[in-house]
């Protein structure tokens, strides 16, 4: 069973993608981690972030089954994940690590931004997670006040709109819900609440393709 979850940052995906993964007993990859492991380790060698041939490299070999989720989450690893993303041939031979990730054992639960539409289109479920900007930015702030930092809900909110319009309009594998995929939208849900919802759009996907 391949479930894949798709949304814009702070949405829920990654929580519901990880709750999905527990209860139905499958792995999970969060895709996002993927590139900001590659943007890590590109930053940690010295290399350009440009640098496509050791982007590639470095894909090949990463070992999606341990990646370190709050080292990661960084928001400077981000901004080098974001550049490094936009690299076609980078982007390709991720997708292909992310594909084989998801095709081996029982199957897998995958979040991103484009797992319904480039990663795994055969799906067997497809769910189209969001949230009103307010409520994800309050969201992401609370996250990182959790982890003892400090956060400026104006500060996130525009973060968010950049990112939102960044990944919206990029070249290579915009972010777009599928034309099969459920729209999830958690604005006024609590994780228990949009967890329920998540798991009747999987029974119903389920029991359609049976």
């Amino acid at each position: 069973m391949l479930i894949a979850i798709d949304g814009p940052a702070a949405s829920g995906k990654g929580t519901l993608a990880r709750r999905l993964a527990a209860h139905y007993r499958l792995r999970h990859l969060d895709t996002g981690l993927t590139f900001r492991a590659v943007g890590a380790e590109l930053v940690a060698s010295g290399r350009p972030l440009d640098d496509e041939r050791a982007a590639i490299t470095i894909a090949e070999t990463l070992d999606l089954e341990h990646l370190d989720r709050e080292r990661l989450n960084a928001h400077g690893v981000g901004e080098a994940a974001s550049k490094v993303a936009v690299m076609p041939g980078f982007r390709k031979a991720m997708v292909a690590r992310q594909r084989a990730f998801a095709r081996e054992g029982a199957g897998a639960v995958l979040d991103g931004r484009d797992i319904g539409t480039v990663v795994l289109p055969d799906a067997t479920a497809k769910l189209f997670v969001t949230a009103d900007a307010a409520t994800r930015a309050m969201r992401r702030a609370a996250e990182i006040r959790s982890r003892g930092g400090e956060a400026s809900d104006e500060a996130i909110l525009a973060d968010l709109a950049r990112r939102d319009r960044r990944d919206a309009e990029r070249a290579t594998a915009p972010l777009k819900a599928a034309e099969d995929a459920h729209l999830l939208d958690t604005t006024g849900m609590d994780i228990e609440t949009a967890f329920r919802a998540a798991v009747d759009i999987v029974e119903r996907a389920r029991a359609e393709r049976d």
